[in-house]
């Protein structure tokens, strides 16, 4: 049984990666939660878009992420790290490159 998902759990693509966002709402009655990905807003996602909860992280599925998300992931930490070549990514991978 995966740990209940709560606002302020952060977000992220891989377990050991740096976190992409955080949950600010869940909506237990439509099993969806509301993420702001960093550099990229608030997104609402489906229940199916989450790999696994605990330790109060989030770990998404990226294979169940809309489009628009996956788009958002590729640079969620430009700001803080502007020649950084991190994005956030296939769990395959570690990370979505363009």
């Amino acid at each position: 049984m995966q740990e209940p998902i709560e606002p302020g759990f952060m977000v992220f693509v891989a377990d050991g990666e740096l976190g992409v966002g955080a949950v600010r709402e869940v909506h237990a009655d439509s099993r969806e939660l509301v993420v702001n990905i960093e550099n990229g807003g608030d997104f609402t996602l489906p229940a199916d878009a989450i790999r696994e909860v605990h330790e109060g992280k989030v770990i998404l599925d990226v294979d169940h992420l809309p489009q628009a998300v996956r788009q958002a992931l590729k640079h969620p930490h430009a700001a803080e790290y502007p020649d950084s070549v991190y994005a956030a990514s296939d769990p395959k991978e570690g990370a979505l490159k363009d």
